[in-house]
């Protein structure tokens, strides 16, 4: 049995034998720190220095960019990740890569790459297609998460100059853009593939090859695969080695490319080797433009609080804002999947250009990507949506390109939600937004279809508006009538819309400014109080969509100082029943409030509907409208003891027969 005094000994002659070690063996040195060498210049890679950032003009008036997110993944035509999704047992395209190419165990994605040939590739006949569609800049993808560099990189063997199509893709395709006067961008999407190929590590779970290793577990792979680590929760790995490497390539992208542009797929990553990045760009840009600062970062990460300070421009994947945003930001979508897919839906024209209008006027950019097939030729759908750009950007780009929003970014039926992922919207010709020139002497309304009726009725610029001076259209020659109500401009149309898809109006005055949307009542004499058309008093409300909710709201109402209203024409004075269509979460259930209408109010208190999302109709009663013309309505929280929140949707006024 051990007792105290042999651990003791133990212990001492631990200590000589260290003692004699550390004489033979001197400790290591510390390691030292990691490469973060950035061109000299302004701005430091800390969050006080980069907040000084300025989104530079160009950028501003560009509004339409085109995007070239294409690589190795697009060989076997099955969409976007199939690097990472090819080692997902189960997964679709891990069954097509068994059938069509073997298991993944024996025929790999590093054996994907060396079937990427883009043989038909012609960068400057595509770029040429692509500002003749309306691009203002051009972006190449530069690295996915695949980890296969695009360019010829001095950090990594893994690129298109020394395999598959040995060519360097970005730098032919920015000497293309270069030919076309536009600017060039690059994007990077590699900071997540240290998490996101560990599935290269794995093996099936069932069948004939369970627990046989795929191929990204042998180690003569792992430049390509990356280390072993752990996926739980992984996005952005905590490896430094990894964010050294991501840093020294990155920079090499940059010092190569000298890019107007670049955007990272994620949040600014890995702390002070994304800060340091950026601070490089915008350096490197300073010095390459005489002083100024041209170069735009995008990035998506909104908890870093870096998008408050200016450091960096928003980017909102497949998203829009419910909004006009005070900062410039970028919305990034492809007429298709992000790589090309068998027998996929493509967006048209009109679906790309509703959303431009849409875009621009939040004060946004749209990057688009054209889908390519693996060869680097187009798909049929993407050659027609470039030869469908053209002559509406032709026509209609003075109400897009160095445009600024105006007051209100629009008016009409489809709002959209706040955020990612959400772009699936349907316009139609009621849908109009507004931009304006940079000095303001010019207004543009884009209607987002033609109307049937051959009338467009653009509610924000009735009398109260201002005077409108003059009013055209956009491609078209012919004189219009128009004419100012009290709820409405009035533009009776030609007999044929001058171009496909949307239209655009001219419109001078001085010193317009939107008029409350009157809402009208509908055939049945109703009244439809709508959250999407209702002026907000007070910096707590917003307006927006829930991912995954269909109804639009006006929520985050915190403060009982702040109310909404509604300018309404009444046509029919008397007795109306009140409805409300609200979400309220059980916790938030009893706030008090009153609808008032003119000199008659109709109080109310709410119940819960489950959560904020789910969405209920309450009757409230019955409040009289005592003269016919234009009222206001307002919706208003009664005393601040008594309100907790509400998701409003809307309040519906419906006509009572005499005696009822």
């Amino acid at each position: 049995m051990t007792n105290r005094w042999t651990l003791k000994a133990g212990y001492a002659a631990l200590a000589v034998l260290g003692t004699c070690l550390a004489a033979v063996c001197p400790a290591a040195e510390p390691a030292a720190p990691p490469d973060r060498t950035i061109a000299a210049g302004p701005f430091q890679p800390s969050i006080e220095s980069l907040k000084k950032y300025r989104c530079p003009d160009w950028f501003r008036d560009a509004k339409f960019g085109i995007w070239a997110h294409w690589g190795p993944q697009a060989v076997p035509m099955e969409g976007d990740w199939y690097a990472r999704n090819m080692y997902e047992q189960g997964s679709a395209q891990y069954n097509y890569h068994v059938a069509h190419y073997g298991h993944p165990s024996k025929f790999g994605y590093k054996d994907v790459l060396a079937l990427w040939k883009a043989e038909k590739w012609d960068p400057d006949q595509l770029m040429a297609l692509y500002k003749k569609a309306g691009a203002r800049y051009f972006v190449s993808q530069a690295v996915h998460c695949d980890n296969f560099d695009l360019w010829n990189s001095k950090f990594h063997k893994w690129n298109a100059v020394a395999m598959g199509p040995k060519r360097d893709i970005v730098g032919d395709w920015q000497k293309a853009a270069l030919k076309q006067g536009l600017p060039f961008g690059v994007s990077e999407h590699v900071g997540y593939s240290r998490c996101w190929f560990q599935t290269s590590h794995g093996a099936d779970k069932t069948g004939p090859l369970a627990g046989v290793p795929y191929d990204g577990a042998d180690p003569q792979w792992q430049e390509l695969y990356h280390p072993p680590t752990s996926r739980n929760g992984c996005a952005y790995s905590a490896d430094p080695d990894w964010h050294q490497e991501w840093f020294i390539r990155m920079r090499d992208l940059v010092d190569q490319y000298h890019p107007d542009f670049l955007y990272t797929d994620g949040g600014i990553p890995f702390g002070n080797a994304g800060l340091s990045l950026v601070a490089h760009l915008y350096n490197t840009s300073i010095a390459g433009h005489g002083g100024k600062l041209e170069a735009v970062y995008t990035s998506k990460d909104l908890g870093s609080g870096m998008f408050a300070e200016r450091a960096s421009v928003q980017d909102v994947e497949r998203g829009l804002m419910p909004g006009i945003s005070p900062l410039p930001w970028q919305s990034d979508t492809s007429n298709g999947d992000w790589y090309c897919r068998r027998n996929d839906h493509y967006k048209t024209a009109g679906d790309v250009i509703g959303l431009l209008a849409d875009i621009v006027s939040k004060n946004g950019n749209l990057l688009l990507n054209v889908v390519q097939y693996p060869d680097g030729s187009l798909p049929p759908e993407s050659a027609q949506l470039l030869a469908d750009l053209a002559p509406w950007m032709a026509s209609n780009g003075e109400a897009i390109y160095a445009t600024r929003p105006w007051q209100v970014y629009g008016e009409g039926p489809t709002k959209a939600g706040a955020g990612a992922f959400q772009e699936s919207y349907t316009f139609t010709a009621a849908d109009i937004r507004f931009t304006q020139s940079k000095d303001g002497a010019v207004l543009y309304a884009l209607a987002l279809g033609w109307p049937a009726d051959g009338k467009l009725t653009v509610r924000r610029l009735a009398r109260a508006a201002g005077k409108v001076d003059a009013v055209a259209l956009l491609g078209s020659n012919e004189k219009l009538n128009w004419q100012q109500t009290d709820t409405a401009l009035e533009i009776a149309l030609p007999a044929t819309a001058p171009c496909k898809f949307a239209v655009a109006f001219k419109i001078s005055g001085v010193d317009l400014k939107p008029a409350p949307v009157t809402v009208l009542p509908q055939a049945d004499g109703a009244i439809a109080l709508r959250a999407g058309d209702a002026d907000i008093h007070g910096p707590t409300p917003m307006y927006g969509t829930d991912a995954g909710v269909q109804e639009d709201k006006i929520g985050f109402w915190s403060s009982a100082a702040d109310f909404v209203s509604w300018d309404l024409l009444v046509i029919r004075p008397g007795r109306y029943k009140v409805s409300l269509t609200y979400a309220c979460d059980p916790g938030a259930a009893g706030s008090e409030f009153a609808l008032v209408v003119g000199a008659t109010q109709l109080a109310g208190k709410t119940e819960a509907t489950a959560s904020w999302k789910k969405f209920a109709t309450r009757e409230l009663g019955v409040i009289t409208i005592d003269k016919a013309g234009l009222q206001t309505a307002t919706f208003k929280p009664r005393t601040e003891v008594a309100w907790k929140a509400i998701n409003l949707h809307s309040i519906r006024l419906e006509p009572l027969a005499n005696g009822d």
